[in-house]
Formats: structure tokens, sequence, C-alpha cells
């Protein structure tokens, strides 16, 4: 893959990776540092990409290794009190945002790629690195988990 297509696959990815990542992350500072991660291990690594049409797949599978990356170096105890409630911008609806970010990540995940960035199971379960099953299994709960946040409130 050369410089141009590189940087061309990247541009089109580039909103789905910021919010893939701000699901994970919630943290603007964090955010953009596991994108910038992400793209600098993807291009390092471009040669091991066996076939282009997966691209997409791949480099969310690298940026999501760059949140939990991420996560790991900045694990620390914050009290709830000083936890700002934070939602992302381009969020459409805002009651929406809100149950989506009580889901807990394992559960939220899954239904950001598949509802909200349009990935279809299989790439979805490939980008985490789980079985389509267990991938299907996790979205029923992630939906069920939703539906008790919007009914809460």
């Amino acid at each position: 893959m050369d410089k141009g297509s590189f940087i061309a696959e990247i541009e089109a990815c580039s909103e789905m990776m910021y919010r893939v990542a701000w699901s994970i992350l919630r943290n603007e500072t964090d955010v953009q540092d596991a994108l910038q991660d992400a793209t600098l291990k993807a291009w390092e690594k471009r040669n091991r990409l066996r076939e282009e049409r997966y691209f997409r797949t791949w480099v969310i599978r690298i940026l999501i290794n760059a949140c939990y990356d991420t996560q790991r170096k900045h694990r620390k105890v914050v009290p709830l009190e000083k936890v700002p409630l934070q939602i992302p911008a381009s969020a459409a609806d805002p009651e929406l945002a809100m149950a989506l970010e009580a889901v807990p990540e394992k559960l939220r995940l899954p239904l950001v790629l598949c509802y909200s960035e349009g990935m279809s199971y299989e790439e979805a379960a490939e980008a985490l690195g789980i079985p389509t099953a267990t991938l299907r299994g996790r979205l029923r709960r992630g939906k069920d988990a939703l539906r008790k946040e919007l009914k809460a409130e």
C-alpha cells in the first residue's frame, strides 16, 4: 500500500475511528492520542495487510488495541463527583447518547460498530477479535441494557 492510498483510506475512516475511540475512552485528549498511535502503527505495519478491502476492519482492530493501551496507562481512581458528563458532540439524540454511555463497554462497542458505524457482523466480530456468535450475543445483551437505560430515564 503506497502513501497516497494509505492517507485516502485513513481519511475515509477518520470519523468512524473517532467515534469508536470516543466510545471506549470518553476523553478528548486520550482519543486524540489513541488515534495518532493507531495511525502510526497502521502505517508501520501496512505491509502486513494482505487484502486492502479489509483495511477498515484492520485499522479499527489496531485502534481498539491502542485505546485499551491508553486505558491501561491511565488507570486511576477518580471520585464519581469529579467525573464530568461528556456526550459526543455528534450525538443527534442526547438521551440516546447518555443511555449508551451507561451501557458497559463490552456491550457498547458492538452496538457502536454495527449500528452506528454500519459494519457487518463479520467485520465487527473480526475488529473486536471475537466469534460472530459472541458478537450477536453481546448485541442482544447490549440492546437489552440500552432498552433498560432508556426506560429508566
